[in-house]
């Protein structure tokens, strides 16, 4: 079983988010219907169940009113009430296998979701490659991968990082926004990122 701890866990995602704009937070799973979870940690209504720091570049945007924000159904500059739904949280995201969640983990620490950046870093490919499996050997050996990423054509659960065009799924008021949720037995842990294109 893959594990890691907490020290290795945080040190790889304050170390690839640090440069970026981005969610990253871990909630307990306590509904069958993991949407619920996703919606719930969008809403900080629930703390990590291990502790865990994650790292929040929105916390500055959200309010009393609006703890979701900057998760919300897009038009949000004009309507930011609205929040998602676990329907449309189906609808956005799709499932991508686990090669594709460690490259989009990587792709995440740039705001245009590209691998094509990651020059800045001083380490090799592999040993990020590695901080994005220590992240995700938090969640087990069991979790399913979600994304709203589309990269190239999407006929399976891979996506196509090579590919000369990307899109995405918005889910939130920002020019772009592209995301991972892992879900496991036991937590949910979303990794989002955000870039005003």
């Amino acid at each position: 079983m893959s594990t890691t701890d907490r020290k290795s866990w945080e040190a790889a995602v304050q170390h690839l988010y640090a440069d970026g704009y981005a969610f990253i937070a871990t909630g307990p799973r306590a509904h069958d219907d993991w949407r619920a979870d996703v919606l719930a940690v969008m809403a900080r209504a629930v703390p990590d169940p291990r502790g865990w720091a994650g790292h929040d570049d929105t916390a500055n945007e959200r309010t009393p009113e609006h703890p979701d924000v900057p998760f919300c159904r897009p038009p949000v500059k004009a309507d930011p009430s609205r929040p998602l739904t676990p329907a449309d949280i189906g609808e956005r995201m799709h499932e991508i296998n686990r090669a594709s969640a460690e490259n989009l983990l990587l792709a995440l620490t740039d705001g245009g979701c590209t691998l094509g950046n990651l020059e800045r870093f001083t380490e090799s490919f592999d040993e990020l490659q590695s901080m994005a499996r220590t992240v995700l050997a938090r969640y087990g050996d069991t979790f399913t991968c979600y994304t709203n990423v589309t990269v190239g054509a999407r006929k399976d659960d891979t996506l196509d990082f090579g590919a000369s065009h990307r899109g995405y799924t918005p889910m939130t008021f920002y020019g772009e926004d592209c995301g991972l949720v892992v879900v496991s037995d036991t937590e949910v842990g979303l990794f989002w990122a955000f870039d005003d294109v």
